[in-house]
């Protein structure tokens, strides 16, 4: 009896610590919907169903008030969307554009009460708003599967004059592929103008043409875009069935030397990841705010553990300084001083550029792709 007591006490003790450590936050939504419709809560993190656009639902309290009770670590940074239930229909502000994440720092309890008077969808109906805008030609290969991996969809974007040519393009395989030229199905309604920012460096002659592919994402991205068995199945779909169907389907330089890729976030993670490891495919990467070390994610260990030849690439890496981006400074710092200690130098292998004032968001890496494109593929 008195070890049974012991025990309990222990485990009290531990689940009181545990508890200090964690900080209630409630939040709650005002907005006149219909009574059949509801509201999502999409942000970063498992609790917020790692920014997927119907998984998390807020309760409906009445008429026109949702609201739900989350528990976090304390200090961690969250940030979240609200839709009803898809990317097409999330929150958007008077002007029909859709705002930053929100932002929370977990350090107290706290309760927080959102009104939303406008959706994307309901906007778009009735202003025409967020119609596509793709510069360029662009084709669509739909419901690419491989091995256990959720099936997805492929935009390819050609250079000007493709068809008329009988050139060959180097290519760069792009991640959230949805999110890259098109806003009417960026997540955000907010693209990365990578059509835009290519046609132009092209044109002025600052680049060589090339191909580049938008590998969509799915509901799965967090564990397809980081080191574990799916993630490394989903680089084995880059390279023996996205790859070899683009070479074998559209005029391409298909040495490495002419094979590039790059991500945001887990997407620059993923991007790194596939260039370390498949350095025999790809020779370059951008990886924007990359989630290097973070949380229980880590790809610093790998580098700084290997023993083997030299890897020959260029990688160019950024990040900004508000709130996530700032959390994701010390991997990255951790990254940069690793690929040092293994002989890359910084400016010839390796370029890292922050922006202080730059937020983990579509349009702040649609700032930074110019300067990417020039630092690692200007002529």
């Amino acid at each position: 009896m008195f070890i049974n007591k012991l025990l309990f006490a222990l485990l009290l003790s531990i689940i009181t610590a545990y508890s200090q450590d964690e900080v209630n936050l409630k939040i709650s939504v005002i907005s006149h919907i219909a009574k059949d419709d509801s509201i999502f809560i999409s942000g970063n993190g498992i609790k917020l169903g790692n920014w997927n656009p119907s998984k998390i639902n807020l309760n409906r309290t009445n008429d026109s008030t949702f609201s739900r009770e989350f528990k976090f670590e304390k200090g961690s940074s969250i940030e979240f969307k609200f839709t009803r239930g898809s990317w097409n229909s999330e929150a958007v502000n008077e002007n029909g554009i859709v705002p930053s994440n929100n932002i929370v720092m977990a350090f107290n309890d706290t309760s927080i009460v959102y009104e939303i008077n406008y959706w994307k969808d309901q906007f778009a109906q009735s202003s025409g708003n967020f119609d596509g805008q793709i510069t360029g030609t662009v084709e669509y290969h739909k419901n690419l599967s491989y091995k256990f991996l959720q099936p997805r969809d492929l935009i390819v974007w050609l250079p000007e004059n493709y068809y008329e040519s009988d050139h060959s393009y180097p290519v760069l395989y792009m991640h959230d592929g949805q999110n890259i030229f098109d806003p009417k199905t960026a997540s955000f309604g907010i693209d990365w103008q990578i059509d835009e920012a290519a046609d132009s460096l092209i044109r002025k002659d600052i680049i060589d043409p090339m191909i580049i592919v938008g590998i969509y994402n799915t509901f799965n991205r967090m564990y397809e875009y980081t080191p574990n068995d799916t993630g490394f199945v989903y680089s084995e779909f880059v390279v023996n069935k996205v790859k070899r169907m683009i070479d074998s389907l559209y005029r391409t330089k298909p040495e490495r030397e002419y094979t590039f890729t790059g991500g945001s976030s887990a997407g620059g993670l993923i991007s790194f990841m596939l260039l370390w490891n498949y350095s025999e495919v790809f020779s370059k990467a951008i990886c924007m705010s990359p989630a290097f070390k973070i949380a229980q994610l880590d790809f610093v260990s790998p580098v700084k553990n290997y023993n083997g030849l030299h890897k020959d690439f260029k990688v160019y890496i950024d990040n900004g300084g508000i709130a996530l981006e700032e959390d994701l400074q010390p991997g990255i710092d951790e990254m940069l001083t690793a690929l040092k200690e293994k002989g890359y130098k910084e400016g010839k292998d390796f370029l890292w550029v922050k922006d202080k004032e730059a937020q983990h968001s579509e349009s702040a890496w649609a700032l930074r792709i110019p300067n990417a494109f020039k630092w690692l593929f200007a002529k």
